[in-house]
């Protein structure tokens, strides 16, 4: 007997990449997940004359869409003359400093938030002009305030059917927008779920005929944005409030705002601009409860002198291995004995 295994990768395509996918049918008695090739100049990680690249599995799950044997194969990309990582790859780096600080225990819940669109505008808007301004579609319920719910319930469906992670979705501030939440689990495991998580969304909006954006503000003016907020522990920070602030204030620490903030996603000058639950995008503060903060302290772990933290300026279309690098880089290295 055969079966299907779904390849799945990230390109190289700029300033943000896509998620590609290929089909290998493979027989029952395949002990280990072979590695596989493709045409890099298709995909911005190779040039015509020597175009060959390598997919090397890293992550497998059942496929939720085809069902019986069928498995989603998550990817990295190597350079087939050394095996070495391709310089698009952003998981080796992210393995790396995983590796340096699993001792730590480092843990990861991210909210992925998206936007449906259907004919170039958000799904459940009118043709002409705009819904109702917003307050009554976030966590709505009603014809009225919901859009895609069916698309939603059939996405998490198949994430769990996949064995994923995720922890819950609701509807968002914007109409037409939504969100998923994967974790917790540690460094590596969020970022590899985001990525089989976000090809579930497309793959299965695909058949409903719309299109799930992670533009991070996918309409201009006075409408949310979409970001990525990115919660985070260690044992210490589990245990101790003390080790909750030196997290915050590692990462506003002389230069890493900067830093972080070039490697989380595009657009960020358009959704952080101190409005709709967002910091500006040039200032760093944290604060308890505070959604309109870089960090957010949540209420239960003031209360409770232990817990995570969340950090609320990564964009929807971050990628989740960069930001799970830099967080576990900045603060396991200041928690570190």
């Amino acid at each position: 007997m055969s079966y299907r295994a779904e390849y799945i990768w990230i390109d190289g395509h700029e300033p943000l990449p896509y998620i590609r996918s290929k089909t290998r049918v493979l027989d029952d008695d395949v002990a280990e997940m072979p590695i596989w090739g493709f045409d890099g100049s298709s995909t911005n990680q190779a040039p015509g004359e020597n175009s060959d690249c390598v997919l090397k599995p890293v992550y497998e799950c059942p496929d939720p869409i085809r069902g019986g044997n069928d498995k989603l194969v998550l990817c990295e990309v190597l350079v087939p003359d050394t095996m070495e990582p391709h310089s698009t790859n952003t998981r080796a780096t992210c393995v790396e400093v995983y590796e340096k600080f699993k001792d730590q225990e480092p843990l990861f819940g991210i909210e992925q938030e998206y936007t449906f669109f259907e004919a170039g505008r958000p799904l459940g808007w009118p043709i002409e002009g705009y819904p109702a301004p917003q307050g009554p579609y976030y966590c709505g319920v009603g014809a009225i305030e919901i859009s895609g719910r069916e698309i939603v319930e059939a996405h998490t469906t198949a994430c769990i059917e996949a064995g994923l992670a995720i922890s819950g979705t609701n509807a968002e501030v914007m109409l037409g927008q939504w969100e998923f939440q994967i974790g917790p689990v540690d460094t590596v495991r969020v970022a590899d779920e985001i990525w089989v998580a976000r090809y579930l969304l497309y793959r299965i909006a695909e058949d409903f005929g719309v299109d799930a954006s992670v533009d991070a503000k996918p309409i201009k003016g006075d409408w949310n944005g979409a970001g990525a907020h990115t919660n985070f522990s260690t044992n210490k920070m589990r245990k101790s409030y003390d080790a909750i602030i030196t997290a915050c204030e590692a990462l506003g620490a002389e230069g890493k705002p900067e830093e972080h903030i070039a490697n989380y996603g595009v657009g960020t000058e358009e959704r952080l601009t101190g409005l709709h639950e967002t910091a500006h995008h040039t200032e760093f503060r944290y604060g308890v409860s505070d959604r309109g903060a870089s960090i957010r302290i949540p209420w239960q772990v003031a209360r409770d002198g232990k817990g995570y933290i969340e950090d609320r300026r990564p964009n929807a279309n971050m990628d989740p291995y960069v930001v799970a690098r830099l967080i576990t880089d900045t603060v396991c290295s200041a928690l570190a004995d």
